[in-house]
């Protein structure tokens, strides 16, 4: 099975459940909608950057639940979590790696109403620049397709970022993800954004602009 395949394995299952019985439409759409998937993507994107959001404290600082190489501000009742991976697992085969980077932390939207996780990717000190991060990060996901890169700033950092679709297998279905990476000192970062859905991403865009727009080194 795909990489990518099995990592939405838990949230498609979840997807499947909360969309049964519902007569509304699901965001997603097929193969042929990435298209304006993508563009409505980008609008939610515009509309998060001017969209005030409640902040509930930080993440990746001294005393921090998650020891990242980098900090930044989180949306109120957003809740980090440290992710342990034992090396040579099933876990860290499937689920914890993708591209140069391994998952450190994810912080759950469920408290503030969502379903999805704004998830941090960390790898090792290396001479890759963050698009060539960004890009092995996301090459790493077989069910990435439609992908828009743009240079960015994080905070007082340079940055890469990309919007993208990913096909939900089980579901026959594509919603929309985003990403940013940094480099630092320590190594390269990775901060992704997914969502059950592509309305439940937008809905959580303004935590992942705050993230960015507050992002520094330590």
């Amino acid at each position: 099975m795909m990489r990518g395949a099995v990592r939405r394995l838990v949230p498609a299952a979840l997807a499947a459940v909360v969309l049964t019985g519902c007569s509304s439409e699901s965001d997603g759409g097929g193969a042929a909608d990435r298209p304006t998937a993508v563009r409505s993507a980008e609008a939610g994107a515009d509309k998060a950057a001017d969209k005030a959001v409640a902040k509930g404290g930080s993440v990746g600082g001294s005393g921090s639940d998650c020891a990242l190489p980098i900090s930044f501000d989180l949306a109120a009742d957003w809740k980090p979590e440290a992710v342990t991976v034992d090396p040579g697992s099933e876990f860290d085969e499937l689920l914890a790696k993708q591209g140069p980077v391994t998952l450190v932390c994810e912080i759950d939207a469920k408290p503030a109403g969502n379903i999805g996780f704004l998830r941090v990717w960390a790898g090792d000190a290396s001479n890759s620049t963050a698009r060539q991060v960004l890009e092995a990060f996301i090459a790493d996901d077989e069910t990435a397709g439609k992908i828009t890169y743009k240079e960015t700033e994080a905070g007082a950092l340079t940055a890469t970022e990309a919007g993208y679709t990913v096909n939900v297998e089980p579901l026959d279905e594509s919603k929309t993800e985003r990403a940013f990476a940094v480099t630092t000192p320590d190594g390269p970062v990775v901060v992704h954004l997914g969502g059950m859905d592509t309305q439940e991403h937008e809905e959580m865009l303004p935590a992942y602009e705050l993230a960015k727009k507050t992002l520094k080194l330590g």
